[in-house]
């Protein structure tokens, strides 16, 4: 590239606030370039807390050659130059700079390719939001002037899918980048920590998953203008399977969001396994309050269903809640199916709220006949809520092979046990409880989708739908039993009951 095609230079200095920089070079068959490439990098960043890193993924040409000579002829920076022992891939490049960069404790990173297509000369400008701790990611963006682009030669159709990849991956992700594609860019290394990078494609669309990584993380990215430039370089990418990589990975991403597929990269932030408000549709925490009557006695035994108990104790029942955090449910759930502590006076409570509770326990069956057996004198009403293994979903999935976790919903990752309307009542039975009312529910459309015209529609069309198979149907499994006595607590009441009608047959005799 030519100085006169770029834009103004940046300032004579920049101040990185005592940050250290590694720019990052990604090279592979870039042997007639990257002299050219190293010699634009601004003489200005030529201070001691700056250094180049140069790897060459086993270039088939004197790459690796050519960046150690530059690096013996010049003394101005610190430049350490690597060759892979294996061709990793553009993705898997960037791990190795990434993790270089982290594990040699620089604060910004910034990757520069080594065929010369973005330039050096804008790293100033670049850097400045870092200086200023303004960001945790700059991305070198050819489309905020999209005319610009076009000038610099960007092929018709690059620029033409490069916006519509974009605009799909802005709607599917509720962003509004100008590009998701450019390959110049700045990280700070504070994040790059913090997102599993690492997990990502070696392909071409690294790049596109570590953005969804740093969105989900809720990390701050900017966005400036760079030149575009496009000369005799040699593209390694093909487009079709470029674009269709970027298409599955930001649906995935999409779908992990709402809970219908599970892929380690994206849960950058594992939520709590707190479950959400669902008191305004449809839903098992509807269930679960209507089950009750008002100013009963209440326990609550769950997983984050705090909003449940609030609503009880406004319709005045008496509520106590006992709640299983993920790291209780991680350690003790085990025991606490073997040998639930449960409150001595348990038999006082009127109505048991089993809220999403018995598919994370390790042995539901033995947990069932405690709590039989705790209860028998009493014989308050269970009400249980579990997800449906059987829902339609998960049984397409099953057709196309798929079977995937999820952070939450049917095939929460927490969920050690399954349960379809058939199997829930089986255990049940056996273990003793007579079922009052079996009951499925819809999917939560509203906090996938937000309450709009869409999720109110298709709650109604599900609700339609389980009235023709709720087994099928059904998001989720809701059952009201009660306990039936044990054969001791049965017997007692036989030798007790028998005692009174024998004196009520001596007294008629006498």
């Amino acid at each position: 590239m030519r100085l006169a095609e770029l834009e103004p230079a940046a300032p004579d200095r920049i101040d990185l606030g005592g940050k250290r920089l590694l720019i990052f070079i990604v090279a592979y068959n870039a042997a007639t370039t990257i002299e050219e490439v190293l010699n634009r990098i601004p003489r200005t960043l030529q201070t001691q807390d700056v250094e180049i890193l140069i790897i060459d993924d086993s270039s088939k040409d004197d790459t690796f050659v050519n960046g150690l000579r530059y690096q013996q002829r010049n003394s101005a920076f610190k430049i350490t130059v690597l060759r892979t022992p294996l061709n990793q891939g553009y993705g898997g490049n960037q791990k190795l700079g990434y993790r270089y960069a982290i594990d040699s404790g620089f604060d910004i990173v910034a990757l520069v390719h080594g065929d010369g297509q973005y330039a050096p000369e804008k790293l100033p400008e670049l850097l400045a939001p870092f200086a200023r701790n303004e960001t945790d990611a700059v991305f070198g963006s050819r489309m905020i002037d999209k005319r610009a682009a076009r000038r610099g030669g960007m092929p018709v159709y690059k620029w033409i899918g490069n916006q519509v990849l974009t605009a799909f991956q802005n709607r599917m992700l509720g962003t509004k980048l100008s590009e998701f594609h450019s390959g110049y860019r700045l990280y700070s290394t504070a994040a790059l920590a913090q997102v599993p990078f690492e997990k990502n494609t070696n392909n071409f669309h690294f790049d596109t998953e570590i953005i969804i990584q740093f969105l989900l993380k809720k990390l701050r990215i900017v966005e400036l203008a760079i030149p575009t430039f496009y000369g005799d370089e040699v593209c390694h990418v093909n487009g079709l399977r470029y674009a269709w990589d970027v298409f599955k990975s930001t649906v995935k991403a999409r779908l992990c969001g709402i809970h219908l597929f599970y892929d380690r990269k994206f849960d950058v932030d594992p939520e709590s396994v707190s479950h959400s408000d669902k008191l305004a549709f449809l839903s098992s925490q509807t269930f679960a309050v209507e089950s009750c009557g008002a100013g009963k006695n209440v326990l609550q035994l769950g997983i984050g269903h705090a909003n449940v108990a609030a609503e009880l104790e406004r319709r005045e029942c008496r509520v106590t809640a006992i709640d299983f955090s993920a790291s209780e449910l991680g350690s003790n759930a085990t025991r606490f199916a073997v040998n639930p502590s449960l409150p001595a006076d348990l038999p006082a409570y009127d109505q048991i709220l089993l809220m999403d509770l018995i598919e994370h326990l390790h042995d539901p069956e033995n947990f069932m006949d405690t709590l039989r057996k705790q209860t028998a004198g009493r014989r308050p009403e269970v009400i249980i809520t579990s997800a449906n293994v059987a829902f339609f979903v998960t049984r397409l999935m099953l057709a196309f092979g798929q079977f995937n976790y999820s952070r939450k919903g049917i095939l929460g990752i927490g969920h050690r046990r399954l349960f379809t309307f058939k199997s829930l009542r089986a255990l049940l039975e056996q273990a003793g409880y007579e079922i009052l009312e079996a009951r499925g529910v819809p999917a939560p459309f509203p906090l996938a989708i937000g309450t709009n015209f869409w999720s109110k529609a298709l709650l109604r069309i599900n609700r339609m739908l389980i009235k023709v198979s709720k087994s099928l149907f059904a998001y989720q499994v809701c059952i009201r039993a009660r306990a039936l006595p044990d054969s001791r607590h049965l017997l007692t009441e036989t030798i007790s009951g028998s005692a009174a009608l024998r004196l009520q047959f001596l007294d008629r005799v006498a």
